[in-house]
This record gives C-alpha cells, structure tokens and sequence, in this order.
C-alpha cells in the first residue's frame, strides 16, 4: 500500500495544505505537518467530519465530490492568453443502494399496471350491468308499466365492485327480479390516487399498452362505446350513460354544484339616505344598464352615477319585484357613542358663567377685575371679538367664564355661549340701558333655558339710572327679585370693585340651586369654544370640559375632526396633565380646526373615531355639491327675465373660527338682488401663496383678519397687483364691503324740475311754426334742456325745446316772472293755458 502523506492527500483532493491541515485538526488528527502520515482510517474520521459539517449523517451511502480545473487557451493570434476554469461534480452512490432502488422502482410500475387493468375490468362490468338495467327499463316502458328508476351507489351491484368508485356508470334500474337498493352515501372502500411523480433525475415508470391505448381519442364507434372515454382519475365520461336517453342525470360525487334557478330570487335590499343607480344595481344583482331601463319608463332619466334619494330608490326596488329596507347610516356613529360608559360616582361642579350683553357696556373689563387682568386693554378696538375662556378660584369656590362679543355680527357666538353655559350674566350699563344685542342676549338665554344674574355696570359712571335700566328690563319680562320676580340685580363697577363680591356670591348661590354634578372618572366630554391653526403648533383649539376628565393622550372627536391629544394647556398658556369637569383648555394633536359650537367625545378606539369623522366629512361634502347644485329648470327659466347680480369675490382668512364664522355670515347678509358678496374661499390661518393664487383666477379680493400674508404670498400679490387688505376690527371690515357694494348699484335716475312757464298767446312764425308766448311762473327756462308740455297738468308731450326768444334776441335762460317765446320741436298743437315744464334728469348714488 502506498503511503500518503498531508501533502500528497491535499494534492489528490484539491485542497490547499493550510486548510487541510485545519480540517483535519478540527476532526481531532493528529497531524500538524505536511510531512506527516495519514492512515486509512483517519481518512474515514476525517471524511465522517466533512460530512458532519455538510449536514449529511454517518451512515449516508451517497457522496458528492466538486473538482475545480484551471488550464490556459492560447490564442492563435499571438493575442493573450485566457485562462479557462472547469468545475466539476460527480455524485457517488452505493451500489447495492441503486441495486434496491431500481428494483423497488419495477415493482411499483408492477402494482400499478395490475390496478389499472383491474380498474378498466371492474368499469368494464358496471358499464354491462348499466346497459342491462336500461335495456329492461326500456323493454317495461314499451309494456306500459311505469318504473322508477333508483339511483344506487357504485359499491351496492356485487361485492368485487366495492372498491371502485366511477362516476360515468348510469344508475341500475328497479325490477322485480332485483331487490330494490337503497341510496348510500358512504365512501367507496378504495380510491384511485394519482400516481406519485417519479424522483428527479430518474426515469419514470414504464407505461404498458393499455396505458397507451387509454391516451388514444374515443371515436363514436371505439370499442363499441358510444363516445365514451376515461379520464386519468378513472372516472367514465360517457355522456350519453350519465344523462341517459331520456335526460335523467345519475348520483355522482362529482357533479358541478350550480343549479339554474328555477324560481326569480328577490333580494331585501337595504337602502340609505341617498344611493347611485350603480350601487342600486349591485344590491339587486342585476345590471345598471336595467335599473336605467325601469327608471326612464317611470319618467325618471339617470345616469349610472347619478345619486338618487331613497324614496326614487324604494320605488325603483319595487317595481323590479325585490323588498327594500331602511339602514341607519349613522349606525357606526351611534354604535359608538352608546359603547361609551359615563356612569360613576357623581361629584359637584363647579357651574360655567357666560357674560353677554351689548357692545361696550364692560363685560369684559368686569371679567378683568375677577380675574385680576388687563384682558380688554389688549382688544382691538375695544371690542372683544373671540370667545374667552377663563376659570376662576374665589373665595367662595371655583367659576368658569365665558365671555362672549357684544357687536351684532357676534350672534351665532352669543348662541353658542348660552348653549354651552349653566348661568348667564347679562350686562348692561347703567348710563347706557337696554340696547339691542342686550334684548338679543336675553332671547339667546331664554332659548338654551338658562337663568340670568343681571350686572348693571358703571354705577360710578356720570348719569348712571338704575331704575331706568330696571324699568326697561321688565319691559323685556326680565323682573328682579326686590320687584317680585326671579332675577337677580347687581350694581357693579369695574373700576372700584364694588359689587364684584355680590355678584359672585348670587352667581354660586344660583349654582347651588341648580345642583350641578359630574362624574371626573368617566370619559370627557364637551364642546368646542374655539379653535384656531397656528403655524408653529398646528390646529389649537379651546374646549370646555363638562364631563368627566381629559388627560394627555386621549383620542378626540369634535365634529368632522379627530386626533390624540398631544398636548393640555391652560387659559394661561401652561402645559397641565389632564382637565376635569367644568374647566376650559387648549388641546394640540387635531387633525383640523373643528366649527366653534361642536360637541366633542373622547373614544377608546382610533380606529372607529377617524371611521366616525370620515363619514361625517364624507356626509359635509354631499351636502355642501347638493347645496352648489340645485339650480333646476324652473329656475334657469325664472332667472332669464333678472338683470346680471354684479358680485365681488372674497378671499377671507381670519385667525380663529368664531371670528371666521360671524365673518361670513356679516358679509353674506350685505346680499341684495343686485349685488352679492362671494366668499370664494376661507380658512384659519395665514394668508399663504395658494389663497394668493385662487384670488388671481377668481378676481377676488383678499381680506386678512387678525392675520398676515407669509413671504411667498406677499411676493406673489405684489407681481400680480392683487388687492390685499388686512383688518383687526370687524365693522371695519363690514363698512367697506358695504361701500364697494354700493359702488358698484347702478345709480338711481331723478328728474329735477328747473321751471314752469304758462302759454299766454299762440303766434304762427313762417321760421318755427307755432310760438308760444309765456310767462316763466316758477323757477329758470332753460334752451337746452328737455321739456314736457301739460293740459290740465296732464303730461301730453315731451320732448325738447327748439327755441327760447326774448323779444327778438336769442337767449339761453329767462328767469321766473319774465315774458318769453318758447317754440317746441315737432309739436304744433300748443294752446292758450297749457304749461311748459323744464326738467333735467339726475344720476343719485345708491347706498345699501
């Protein structure tokens, strides 16, 4: 035997030395050196090892070598020559393995030529047993006897054929020389199985001459089967045996499971407000093209887009002959709101206070002296034009404020005030008395059932009348206490303070009365105050708590916007962890700035809330194309015989939406038939580039409140010369609206009479015809104005004046109680005692 040595194994395997050597120290060998000997023996330690590694076992009897060669092709060109790498992989195996393999390989093709040759036998004899039943079928049929035919399973004819299962045989027919067989459902007690696919890399199993004819096409005539064949699964194909001669199909396991109906199905479609014909047709299974159909011979032509309301809807469901219900499309909102759990145990709170009454009549500097604050001498104008939100800690107990604008454009935020409010405290001065927004104020809180706490101000004032603002009070039903009614007067001055104790002592003493609870444990609840879009923080808006608690990191849906709070703030800017009942703060984490008057909820689940907001959005943007799109046929006629409405096209940003809201709502109420306002677009927010942009393609006009316009913006207007106007006062803003609306009224037409004169004496001139001599009775004559003559002060002509004589000179004007001739263009039937009236026609500006 010849030695081997590391070096001349690493040779013979390819392998470099180093990582034989490697190898072999990793098996456990003894060898360190190339020099060494190498046993046969360690040879299969080391080749065990190699296998271990490869994730083959020790008793494995197959073995794959790679073998990698490199020679060098030189080029005939005398070019450079190429190196060419040959890798090579033999796979070595046992030989008595593959001895056992081939041989286990020919008995499989054995059992599965016998069990198709016992298959096609077995079809053979039910196919035989088939054509026997049928034919004494046929032969009682001719006899006139009726018989039945049974369906049988394929297992019930004889004990061989329980174990085949075909589904071409046809059923064997009743007859009184065979007992009747019951129909089974059980499973055959042998299925045919797909043959395994041969292993890869190795032939498959050897196919006989009854697998070949089986592959062959049946004609009509092919081994006297009427266009009969067999599948690969074995199942009979005979369509004329499983249909029969006279239609009937036999049992089989196989069969398609649709069946025609034999009755029209009606559907119980269920329909919401509003739907389109497409969605209709999908509910009824049917296509759009027939619901379009239907409707245009009921008098009605849509479109498969087309929305339609529920009752067109009801009566297009009904005439297809299918049953229509109702759905709630708020389901999801209402499923919602009534998971949330707002029981526990109940605890007083503290009550909320509005301050409402006319503009200036110191509402708000009476929320400064309670708050220690200089809230109005930072209000524009003097006028409060937000919704403020403060809470107070007093000696007698913790109140919440609201104070509300006074100025007329302010009524939807007084309403909202009284809504959200438990006590209302009207104001009014007393040097100042009732004015209009303080009546107003009363009929919002007598609406939303709240009491009232009546604060006369300026009692320190100069011509302060106590009783007179009492007098005027119960003119309006509003009596107090000391006169026999229900209403509490307090005289207050801001300045000196007297009267603020009393007030907040009926205040808490009104509280008492109405036992306000909550439940802080409970999820919160509220409504909106506020809101506003900051450019640093996002959509900032104010809520009032009035149940329950808000923490940081609840889920909030206020109207159609929603988010996780981010972040709680105080009346004073403060970050605070969480609000019980009856405070206000400032949330960040909204998605939107949410309507000012919104009730907010929080919810447990994301998910559901910006289900719950989308659909609302969804619901606002349906209702706001149908409001833009109800202009009909009637009303295009109507609307022909109206001269052209002359608009002006607004661009309105403001910084909160309160202030947004009275806004719009101020603007839109300057609308007369001639001329309109058009709020083409509004927002909270900074004026930005976009709203520069709508404003050039609408010719609009951009109006900031309490807002400026960023860089780009101011840029862009400035190069395209767009008309851009800020305003911090809200009647500013009002008063000039109004006066380009009343620019742009067509002026109204006047006639001004300048002078009468009376037809003394008729003469004829060869010149001018008839010439009337006059005597100017009232005012001027004038030669070149227009002129009517009048009978009996009857208008009988009108027309001009051809020629005003004195004596023989032409003059231009005759003053009153001087004699004139006055010759009338194209009129000859001047008389005695007629009168010559001169009048010019004026322009007059009109003013809304």
């Amino acid at each position: 035997m010849t030695v081997q040595t590391v070096k001349i194994l690493s040779e013979l395997v390819n392998t470099p030395v180093d990582k034989l050597l490697t190898q072999m120290k990793d098996a456990g060998l003894p060898q360190t050196s190339v020099s060494q000997e190498v046993s046969e023996a360690e040879k299969e330690v080391l080749l065990n090892h190699l296998k271990r590694q490869h994730g083959e076992d020790e008793g494995s009897q197959r073995i794959t070598l790679q073998r990698k060669t490199t020679s060098t092709l030189s080029r005939g060109d005398g070019g450079k020559a190429v190196n060419v790498a040959v890798k090579k992989k033999r796979t070595y195996v046992k030989r008595d393995d593959v001895d056992d393999e081939a041989q286990k390989q020919e008995e499989l093709v054995a059992s599965r030529l016998l069990e198709e040759q016992n298959r096609l036998e077995e079809e053979r004899k039910l196919q035989e047993a088939a054509a026997k039943a049928k034919a004494e079928a046929d032969e009682k049929a001719r006899q006139g006897a009726a018989v039945k035919p049974v369906v049988a399973d394929a297992g019930a004819v004889n004990d061989t054929e329980r174990n085949a299962s075909v589904t071409g045989a046809v059923d064997p027919v009743e007859s009184p020389k065979q007992p009747k067989v019951e129909k089974k459902a059980s499973k055959p007690a042998v299925e045919h199985k797909k043959p395994d696919a041969a292993p890869k890399g190795k032939k498959g199993p050897v196919r006989n001459d009854s697998d070949k004819e089986k592959d062959k096409p049946r004609g009509r005539n092919h081994d006297n089967k009427r266009g009969s064949r067999v599948n690969l699964n074995g199942d009979d194909e005979n369509r004329r045996g499983k249909l029969g001669r006279k239609g009937k199909k036999p049992a089989s396991k196989q069969e398609h499971g649709f069946q025609k109906p034999t009755a029209k199905i009606v559907h119980e479609v269920a329909l919401p407000e509003s739907i389109t014909v497409a969605e209709l047709a999908e509910k009824m299974s049917v296509k759009g093209a027939a619901v379009i159909k239907v409707m245009f011979k009921m008098g009605a032509m849509a479109t498969i887009n087309e929305t339609i309301d529920r009752d067109t809807a009801i009566l297009v469901v009904e005439e297809m002959g299918h049953t229509a219900t109702f759905i709630d499309e708020n389901a999801v909102e209402n499923d919602m709101i009534e998971a949330i759990d707002y029981d526990g145990e109940a605890i007083k709170r503290a009550p909320v206070v509005t301050v409402m009454g006319h503009v200036d009549h110191g509402k708000t500097s009476l929320l400064d002296y309670i708050r220690t604050t200089r809230v109005a001498a930072g209000e524009s104008g003097g006028i409060t034009q937000h919704i403020g939100a403060y809470h107070v800690e007093t000696p007698h107990g913790m109140v919440s404020f609201l104070d509300t604008p006074g100025h007329a454009a302010f009524t939807s935020m007084r309403a909202r005030g009284a809504k959200a409010t438990d006590i209302v405290i009207l104001v009014c001065a007393a040097d100042d008395g009732v004015m209009p927004q303080t009546i107003e104020a009363i009929q919002h809180s007598r609406a939303a059932g709240v009491p009232m706490v009546v604060a006369i101000t300026k009692i320190d004032k100069e011509g302060a009348d106590l009783d007179r603002v009492k007098n005027e009070l119960v003119a309006q039903e509003v009596v107090p206490e000391e006169w026999g009614g229900d209403t509490q007067f307090i005289g207050v001055s801001a300045k000196s303070g007297e009267g603020i104790e009393a007030l907040l002592e009926a205040v808490l003493l009104q509280s008492e009365v109405l036992e306000l609870t909550a439940v802080p444990s409970s999820p919160a609840k509220g409504v909106v105050v506020e809101a506003r879009l900051d450019r640093g923080r996002g959509s900032v808006a104010t809520l009032l708590v009035q149940n329950g608690t808000l923490k940081k990191g609840d889920v909030v849906l206020a109207g159609l916007q929603m988010g996780r709070v981010r972040a709680l703030l105080d009346e004073n800017g403060k970050p605070i962890e969480s609000a019980g009942p009856s405070i206000p703060v400032e949330i960040l984490g909204l998605d939107g700035t949410p309507d000012a008057g919104e009730e907010f909820i929080v919810v447990a689940n994301e998910r559901k809330a910006r289900e719950v907001a989308n659909f609302r959005q969804g619901r606002y943007r349906e209702v706001r194309f149908a409001r833009q799109h109800t202009a009909k046929l009637e009303n295009l006629f109507s609307e022909m015989g109206k001269d052209e409405v002359r608009t002006l096209n607004v661009v309105l940003k403001a910084d909160v939406r309160g202030s947004l809201e009275a806004l719009i709502k101020s603007l839109t109420d300057l609308n007369t038939e001639e001329v309109q306002v058009n709020v083409v677009s509004s927002g909270v927010g900074g004026i930005t580039e976009t709203d520069a942009s709508l404003a050039l393609a609408s010719d609009a006009v951009i109006f900031g409140f309490n807002v400026r316009a960023d860089t780009s913006a101011k840029q862009f207007i400035e190069r395209e010369s767009i008309d851009l106007r800020y305003y911090s006062i809200i009647y500013n803003i009002i008063d000039d609206v109004k006066q380009a609306l009343s620019g742009m009224l067509s002026p109204d037409l006047r006639e001004d009479i300048q002078g009468t004169a009376e037809v003394r004496d008729v003469f004829n001139s060869p010149k001018f015809g008839l010439i009337a001599g006059c005597m100017v009775i009232e005012g001027t004559i004038y030669r070149n104005k227009q002129i009517r003559v009048l009978r009996d002060d009857v208008v009988i002509y009108e027309g001009e004046l051809e020629s005003l004589r004195r004596f023989k000179d032409v003059v231009n004007e005759v003053g009153r109680g001087i004699e004139c001739g006055i010759g009338v263009k194209n009129y000859n039937d001047v008389k005695v005692g007629d009168k010559i009236e001169v009048f010019e026609t004026v322009e007059v500006a009109r003013t809304l």
